[in-house]
């Protein structure tokens, strides 16, 4: 997804962003910060105009959005950001902190996602992509059954979860 972005787009970049706490997500814990941030770094090593900014995991409490952009603009000021997203979070956006103000910061980026609708008054620029019916839980739920997950991740970072005992491993 994120390359069909970079793509359609003609953006430099594409930054991933590990967050330590999603506010959404306060009362589950799969992985670590430290080791989420380290599996995203196996993920894109090697791949051009690819990189994992840890900017969230440099502060405590939850990771709003909004709080992140406003670093990232403090810290590259001349950058022009934009923040990509999919449908299933297009629907979560009426929840997220100070929206409103986040869409003025930065142009959100959507994508389709299966069993999830793209449709929404804010804002967005859109992107064609080829959906996939694949996501994280998914991932995880295969780990902890034992169900294969070749082509659905790369290898090593398969290895890091293992060596790390994660998801039941």
């Amino acid at each position: 997804m994120a390359s069909e972005v970079k793509a359609a787009l003609s953006l430099d970049e594409i930054w991933f962003l590990p967050n330590s706490l999603p506010p959404h997500k306060q009362d589950e814990e799969h992985s670590s910060p430290i080791d989420r941030c380290e599996m995203l770094k196996l993920a894109v090593s090697g791949k051009e105009g690819f990189l994992v900014e840890p900017i969230e995991l440099e502060r405590t409490g939850p990771s709003y959005t909004y709080d992140t952009i406003v670093l990232l603009k403090e810290k590259y000021p001349d950058y022009h950001f934009s923040f990509i997203i999919g449908a299933d979070m297009i629907e979560y956006l009426p929840k997220w902190n100070r929206v409103d103000q986040l869409l003025s910061m930065v142009r959100f980026v959507g994508v389709g996602r299966p069993g999830y609708s793209p449709a929404t008054n804010y804002n967005l620029t859109m992107v064609d992509v080829p959906q996939f019916d694949v996501s994280s839980s998914m991932i995880r739920n295969r780990i902890e059954q034992g169900i294969t997950t070749s082509y659905l991740m790369q290898d090593k970072i398969m290895d890091f979860i293992k060596e790390k005992g994660l998801y039941g491993t």
